[in-house]
């Protein structure tokens, strides 16, 4: 577990370093908001197809990684729409905040966890990484984009939220990657040469930028909207994912690299996307921050266990 600490503490110390240079007065505030947008719509969409288009997935059993991704994924998403009427009847959750509950629970930091796994488990465990993104970036934006929708506005109709999918970043990139994926002879080469020199600067600043949007102060909290999402992503997503792939037959490093995918924090990206549709920004930057700091200890406890499961 120790080798694994290590192996992910550049990765928050990169987070920790994005905080602090948002509190300093070293950058003009205004600069922020410009970084989550380039970010948004152009630095983690063109990391997200670079990954796609080139991972190799040789010597994988990509069928079985492909169905147990899909499956945690439903089941994820089903459980998380459950917590609505129950969250309600409880008082736990309200109209305004469940959306942001929805997102933090069911979305997962790809590039955090392809961070962590080209540290970790290079290069079989990026690849399967970039499968997940390809296999889960898109129905997790859909629905996702869907409740945000329905739940800041009850009054959009079903064309604002097909036009709001359509033009998200993130599944136009995985939509591209997975076309290029089909195409003979791959991407032209000087065009795959700027898109791995976006892809090195976008991981950096991706972490960094995840950094600068957490609120530690919100961490001390304890509203039950903020730790119901934490519980499910970080001990019950991984649980889920782990489970799966052990009654399809996963063992090894395989069941490791989908463990690591369900035990990483909520992306950032749903942040903006709350802020730009109407939902829960406040809340969800809260969640987000409370989930990365769990998780920099969840996350090896996790890999830990899928590793004995993983060993017999």
């Amino acid at each position: 577990m120790l080798a694994t600490f290590e192996s992910i503490l550049p990765i928050f110390l990169l987070i920790v370093v994005g905080n602090l240079l948002r509190r300093w007065p070293l950058i003009d505030e205004k600069a922020w908001p410009g970084l989550e947008q380039l970010g948004f719509w152009f630095l983690y969409p063109a990391l997200l197809f670079s990954s796609i288009a080139k991972a190799d997935f040789s010597g994988l059993r990509i069928d079985t990684l492909f169905y147990a991704l899909i499956a945690a994924i439903v089941v994820m998403m089903v459980l998380a729409l459950a917590l609505w009427p129950a969250s309600r009847a409880l008082g736990m959750v309200s109209h305004s905040q469940y959306s942001t509950v929805f997102q933090t629970s069911i979305r997962w930091n790809g590039f955090m966890a392809l961070a962590i796994a080209e540290k970790l488990f290079p290069p079989e465990g990026a690849a399967v990484v970039a499968l997940a993104m390809a296999v889960i970036v898109i129905p997790v934006n859909l629905v996702s984009i869907s409740v945000v929708t329905r739940f800041a506005d009850s009054s959009a109709d079903w064309g604002t939220v097909i036009l709001r999918i359509a033009t998200n970043p993130l599944v136009l990139a995985a939509s591209a990657g997975l076309l290029v994926r089909m195409l003979p002879g791959g991407i032209y080469s000087p065009l795959d040469t700027a898109l791995h020199l976006v892809a090195r600067a976008a991981l950096g600043m991706g972490l960094i930028s995840i950094g600068a949007g957490l609120r530690p102060q919100d961490m001390l909290s304890l509203r039950p909207a903020m730790w119901l999402p934490v519980a499910f992503k970080l001990a019950v997503a991984p649980a889920i994912i782990i489970g799966l792939g052990l009654a399809l037959g996963l063992s090894g490093n395989p069941l490791l690299f989908i463990a690591l995918c369900g035990a990483v924090p909520t992306a950032m990206n749903g942040f903006v996307l709350a802020r730009q549709l109407g939902g829960d920004a406040p809340l969800y930057a809260a969640v987000a921050t409370l989930q990365t700091a769990v998780s920099f200890f969840s996350i090896p406890v996790v890999l830990s266990i899928a590793g004995q499961l993983a060993s017999g």
